[in-house]
């Protein structure tokens, strides 16, 4: 009966933990076509119970213990030195939990994965706001996080973006900005960036009025907010900063542009975020 009792509780505090976890079937799993035991974080490191089940109470006690001291990291930067790059559970503050890629093998790690694009993705990128909102694609290949949970991330601390682009000729390039922040839905989700350094120019600040990506609003098919007369998204395919309209476009299928790097025949795109280092 104790032993009844104990596994009882057991699972009782498994489910509850669980209990957010299972949400993300609906909230963005599905969309971003994670299954469950593709995700880091979720797996035990206690080893498996042997066939004759010895032990396997205690460990089942321990693997107990051990969920209930966990806590999900904020972004990548919080997920242990040493970890694997693959796709995480993170819970930003007030944020039910959700799950990211993790770049950790580049500039120290814990790099926060917003967007991932190749030329010759099979995404059509032409979606709605509400789709850009919530995120699409393969965690595996080419997505988009989603703008809402890009602005949820980017507001817990002060944070630094990359850029990585593939050229032409499949050499990276990369355009560092030391301040990264998305705005909430009821500013647009505007964009704002800091100083640029990297190697494949500063495209997204540095240029015409009418080419200008830094300050300005998210604009989707359905939801025009650039500067152009036209509705740039609509046009050229892909929710962007829009002005009127673009140097850069990377969430579109089959022209990816970064400025004079590469003007709609990049090869692949990544953009990457984690809190400044004087932060």
């Amino acid at each position: 009966m104790a032993a009844r009792h104990s596994n009882l509780l057991f699972f009782a505090s498994v489910l509850a933990l669980l209990a957010p976890l299972l949400a993300l079937d609906i909230e963005n799993l599905e969309r971003l076509k994670v299954n469950l035991d593709e995700i880091i974080n979720l797996h035990s490191d206690e080893p498996h119970p042997d066939e004759d089940g010895e032990n396997t109470q205690q460990r089942k006690d321990s693997d107990r213990q051990q969920m209930e001291r966990s806590s999900l990291p904020k972004d990548c930067s919080e997920v242990s030195a040493g970890s694997p790059s693959g796709i995480y559970v993170i819970q930003p503050a007030g944020l039910h939990p959700i799950v990211v890629y993790c770049e950790m093998n580049v500039t120290d790690g814990g790099w926060t994965v917003i967007q991932r694009n190749r030329q010759s993705t099979e995404i059509t990128w032409a979606e709605s706001w509400s789709t850009y909102k919530y995120g699409f694609g393969n965690m595996h290949t080419e997505y988009w996080l989603g703008t809402e949970y890009i602005h949820q991330i980017s507001r817990q601390k002060v944070y630094q973006v990359r850029f990585v682009i593939w050229d032409a000729t499949n050499n990276t390039k990369f355009a560092d900005y030391n301040l990264f922040s998305v705005e909430d839905e009821s500013q647009g989700y505007r964009l704002r960036l800091g100083a640029y350094s990297g190697t494949a120019e500063d495209a997204m600040a540095s240029k015409s009025p009418s080419t200008m990506h830094d300050n300005m609003k998210f604009s989707a098919k359905d939801l025009d907010q650039d500067t152009y007369s036209g509705n740039c998204a609509s046009s050229y395919g892909g929710g962007w900063w829009y002005s009127a309209c673009y140097a850069v476009r990377l969430n579109v299928k089959g022209a990816i542009t970064w400025g004079s790097l590469c003007n709609g025949n990049c090869k692949a795109s990544a953009i990457l975020i984690k809190p400044a280092p004087y932060c």
